[in-house]
């Protein structure tokens, strides 16, 4: 199966896992600090999620600049450039992300 097949899966999964605890009532209980644990298994599981895919892309941006270098060595700079800004746009995107699941993790409950 593809991977990224099997991480779609994975993370439906967790959502499905998470979507009982976000609506637990308080007066169940129980129920409540069972959901605060699937709350904190989800934020941990979508930050390792968002640091995986930017760690992927930027590993692509990469070994794809320097295969395009070894072809074209005059064009070094340009690819170097075009590498810099495009890892920066990666980055910028990881942090927000992380910084969405932090405030839902702190500001959700």
């Amino acid at each position: 199966m593809n991977k990224l097949a099997v991480l779609a899966a994975m993370s439906v999964a967790f959502f499905l896992c998470a979507a009982p605890a976000l609506a637990a009532d308080e007066a169940a209980g129980g129920a409540a600090a069972a959901g605060s644990a699937l709350i904190y298994l989800g934020t941990a599981f979508g930050c390792g999620m968002i640091i995986i895919g930017a760690a992927y892309g930027i590993s692509k941006i990469g070994s794809s600049a320097v295969e395009s270098m070894a072809r074209q060595p005059e064009v070094a700079g340009n690819i170097n450039t075009a590498m810099i800004v495009a890892a920066a746009l990666i980055e910028g995107a990881t942090f927000f992300g992380l910084i969405v699941c932090l405030l839902t993790l702190f500001l959700g409950e």
